[in-house]
Order: structure tokens, then C-alpha cells, then sequence
């Protein structure tokens, strides 16, 4: 599978970032999100924490917390949970003024790092819910890039406000989210050659394709059959939710469109691209 560029779109994301934060009112910020636990306040919180965090951790190698004992996927998720709870708590001593002060002071230092990373040497992190025990960067950089996107058009949409879901700003997020995929169908059982296609609709969506290997699962570029076994189209407005964990698939089942095996198609909306 390709590369996912994704350096060029982290300073304007920001921008982004930035503007709608200083458009919101004060009942914005206490508006709730799609992220159940988190109000705005809150996601903004969360998201200066992602910049401290990778300024201190990725950049300066400053582990102040130790990681514990994980003998588990879920034992890690918890750890992690526990670690943003912490932060989120904390900061509902910060004002919006403040946040938007520190998230301006550290936007630009978080770009230059990622803009330095060779895009071909092994991250400090491996994307654990693409099923890799190991990345290299442009995985890494791709994951965090899916990070700040989702985060902020949960923002958005609690406070009506649009702007990044667009061809630019959304089709690399997605397009992330999918590499989970085959980590998501491991232990699903089917026939070598068995192939599914996942389409997410509109001109900033696309299609993806899943073809069962003699090793597995594997995300396929192009398919030379349109006899598919199963087929999904979701639209973008919810994909994002869904993969994130924020819905689940029986919140959005009337608006998926499913043909062939609805087993496979089923496994499809199960995948969560986020550590959750």
C-alpha cells in the first residue's frame, strides 16, 4: 500500500485550529461533544496535552511517568485513558484564553519536529490499533495527523461551525483509519480471493478494498473483479464518528448501505482507529 503524506498539513490544520477557537463564544466552550466524557473545554484541553506530551516524550525523550505493566491490549488503553482523564481534570482550572495561549506556543515546535522526522526510520511509537508492533515515521506521522483532525471536527461539530471536512484535510484521515482493516479481520474466517469493498461516499470519500490472502488480510490497491463478496458505503459525516468509537454500528446501521455477505460487511463497521 502507499505512502500517507501527511507534514504538509499540519501547520494549516492548526491555523485552522486556532481561528475556531478564538471564533467560539463562552456557551461554546461548554457545549457537549461527540466524545461523550468531553465537553469543548475539554477537547481542547486534550489536544494542548498531545502537544506538551509530544514535545516532552517524541522530541526531548522525557519520560516523567513510566509506563506500567501491559500484558494486555486493553491493559495500554487503560493506561493511556487514565493518563488524558488526568490531564483533562487538571485542566478545568485553565481558562479558554490560556488554552489558546499555550496551544499557540507550542503548534509551530510540535510542526518542526514532525517536519524533521525521516519519514523512513522507526517510530518512537508503533500504531498498536493498525495491528503493527513496529511503524516507521510516516505511519506515526499519519496517526498523530488523524489525531488532531478528529479531535478538532468534534470541536466543530458541537459548535456548528465547518471547515476540514474537505478532499484536503479529511481523505488522509481516512484513509489512515483504514489500515486497520486487516488487524480488524484477523480472526475472521473466509475464502482465499474473498474480497470486499468499502466505499466512503462523496467526492472527498473513496474506495477501499480488502481481499483475504494465503497470509491473511491485505488492503489491496486495485481489484480485478467487480464481483465483490460483500460492499459498504458509509458517509463521511459519520466514518469519522464510528471508527473513532465515538458511535457505534447500531446508532448508524440505517445509514450504511450493505450488499452480499453481511457478516463481512458487519465486520467492517466494528473497526476502531483510535486507541479505544
Amino acid at each position: 500500500m502507499h505512502r500517507i503524506e501527511v507534514k504538509h498539513l499540519f501547520k494549516p490544520l492548526d491555523d485552522e485550529l486556532i481561528a475556531l477557537l478564538e471564533s467560539l463564544t463562552p456557551e461554546d466552550w461548554d457545549k457537549q461533544t461527540v466524545a461523550k466524557a468531553w465537553k469543548v473545554k475539554d477537547v481542547v484541553a486534550h489536544l494542548l496535552d498531545g502537544n506538551i506530551r509530544l514535545l516532552s516524550l517524541q522530541r526531548d525523550r522525557y519520560f516523567g511517568e513510566q509506563l506500567p505493566a501491559i500484558n494486555a491490549y486493553q491493559d495500554l488503553v487503560d493506561w493511556l485513558n487514565k493518563l488524558n482523564g488526568d490531564w483533562v481534570a487538571a485542566a478545568k482550572r485553565i481558562s479558554p484564553g490560556v488554552l489558546i495561549l499555550l496551544l499557540k506556543a507550542t503548534a509551530d515546535l510540535c510542526t518542526a519536529y514532525y517536519e524533521a522526522l525521516n519519514p523512513d526510520d522507526t517510530a518512537i511509537f508503533a500504531v498498536s490499533w493498525a495491528g503493527e508492533e513496529e511503524s516507521l515515521n510516516w505511519m506515526h506521522l499519519a496517526r498523530e495527523y488523524t489525531e488532531r483532525w478528529h479531535h478538532q471536527q468534534q470541536i466543530r461539530e458541537a459548535t456548528g461551525r465547518d471547515g476540514v471536512m474537505t478532499r484536503e484535510y479529511y481523505y488522509p484521515v481516512i484513509d489512515t483509519f483504514f489500515r486497520a482493516l486487516p488487524f480488524t479481520f484477523k480472526n475472521v474466517e473466509a475464502a482465499t480471493g474473498t474480497i470486499i469493498k468499502i466505499t466512503i461516499t462523496t467526492d472527498i470519500g473513496g474506495n477501499w478494498y480488502l481481499q483475504k490472502q494465503s497470509d491473511g488480510w491485505q488492503l489491496v490497491s486495485k481489484t480485478p473483479t467487480y464481483q465483490f463478496d460483500a460492499t459498504v458505503s458509509i458517509p463521511p459525516q459519520i466514518s469519522w464518528k464510528l471508527f473513532s468509537k465515538s458511535i457505534r454500528p447500531d446508532e448508524i446501521i440505517s445509514q450504511v448501505i450493505i450488499t452480499g455477505d453481511t457478516n463481512l460487511a458487519g465486520q467492517v463497521l466494528h473497526m476502531v482507529s483510535v486507541m479505544a
